[in-house]
């Protein structure tokens, strides 16, 4: 179906939940009206199933997720949309619900231990000194820690805390090299970078799905595990999907 950011001519509220969509946010425009982005995710095929108990605290971590984007300036629902999306690549090695669960929660809270980091560090427009570094690259563990005193997040916690490490070793915050990594970390890892790559920034436009596949592609096996490239490429029609209903600007014909 098509895909747009909102705009003055169209109706601005999700017929699927009722909610005000903001001008510029991302939707779906379909034939019944605008869907909002988070029920886009909510109900695309790759989508986790919750249970009837888990769906309220679904929601409050969404919310968690959503304010931490807010806190970076990130576009649009980009914890939720890197979940769903991991997902997409998580389902060719497993099928089981609880895993694929696991991972939506390791991939949404990510970046859940740049609590820990202070304002002047994570906001900082210019380049970060080196002990700003040090600093930043702390956030992996610090949200590893939180994760685990919950216990039936273990596995998530693990994603969190080796979702920056680079298939090559190059990474933080241990160097983690090849297959030490977390399977679901090195697929989180092509994820984040589609998304990172076709996100506006301050300092550049974001760049298009095509731009973001050459570079995936030129890093395979340094940055990225050549097979999370690989399924990467295998599902592009759907991860192209998700790269335009973020990204088509206001008043662009879908």
């Amino acid at each position: 179906m098509p895909v747009s950011s909102a705009d003055a001519s169209h109706a601005s509220v999700c017929t699927a939940c009722g909610t005000a969509i903001a001008h510029g946010a991302p939707h779906r425009r379909h034939a019944e009206g605008n869907e909002c982005e988070s029920c886009f995710l909510g109900t695309i095929k790759h989508a986790p199933v919750w249970s009837a108990p888990e769906v309220p605290y679904v929601a409050l971590t969404e919310a968690l997720a959503t304010a931490l984007d807010a806190r970076e300036h990130e576009t649009g629902l980009h914890s939720k949309r890197v979940a769903c999306h991991t997902l997409v690549l998580a389902r060719h090695f497993s099928d089981d619900a609880v895993t694929l669960r696991q991972v939506y929660w390791g991939a949404l809270l990510h970046d859940i231990g740049k609590i820990g980091i202070p304002d002047a560090i994570l906001l900082k427009q210019g380049p970060l000194t080196p002990d700003e570094w040090e600093i930043m690259r702390q956030h992996p563990d610090i949200g590893s820690r939180i994760l685990a005193e919950v216990p039936h997040l273990a596995q998530a916690s693990e994603i969190v805390r080796c979702h920056e490490e680079r298939f090559d070793g190059s990474g933080y915050p241990r160097g983690l090299v090849g297959e030490d990594i977390p399977l679901w970390a090195r697929l989180f890892a092509v994820i984040d970078t589609l998304d990172a790559i076709t996100s506006d920034r301050p300092y550049r436009k974001g760049l298009s799905f095509d731009d973001a596949k050459a570079d995936i592609r030129r890093m395979s096996s340094t940055q990225f595990d050549p097979v999370a490239v690989d399924v990467f490429l295998k599902e592009e029609p759907t991860l192209r999907t998700m790269v335009e209903i973020k990204c088509i600007r206001p008043g662009a014909v879908p």
